[in-house]
């Protein structure tokens, strides 16, 4: 008896303090994100939207079933990095997907972060307001 492998595919993605690691497997499109559904967790159907546009630049949606472990940071963030993670995973895929991925900037990673802050300072930047009095 020959084992039936399952093919699945892992991607990494991180935006701001957010960490997403994502499994695609070929499937009917459905959309897990720790263990909830991706409508109960992201809340917002823009999140869930932006989340998604990788597979909708391959026009692959209902081709792919998700599963995600996101941590870290807030939801934006978070999808952010769900976006990231499907672009990457869906790389491992198929290599076909590279240029329109790359040429709509699925694969770049945003490196903007938040600012460390600093001594004397009560943010990153804001200082204490001056009283000449």
């Amino acid at each position: 008896m020959a084992k039936k492998e399952v093919v699945f595919y892992r991607g990494l993605g991180r935006r701001k303090s957010s960490t997403a690691r994502v499994i695609l497997k070929p499937g009917k499109g459905s959309f897990i994100i720790n263990k909830r559904e991706a409508k109960d967790y992201l809340m917002s159907d823009l999140l869930i939207k932006d989340a998604l546009q990788p597979l909708e630049i391959t026009e692959t949606q209902n081709s792919w079933d998700i599963t995600v472990n996101a941590s870290g940071g807030g939801l934006s963030g978070q999808a952010g990095a769900i976006r990231l993670g499907i672009a990457r995973a869906l790389l491992q895929a198929s290599k076909d997907y590279r240029p329109n991925l790359k040429k709509t900037g699925m694969l770049t990673r945003d490196a903007r972060a938040k600012e460390r802050k600093k001594y004397g300072l009560r943010k990153a930047r804001r200082a204490r307001q001056f009283s000449k009095r």
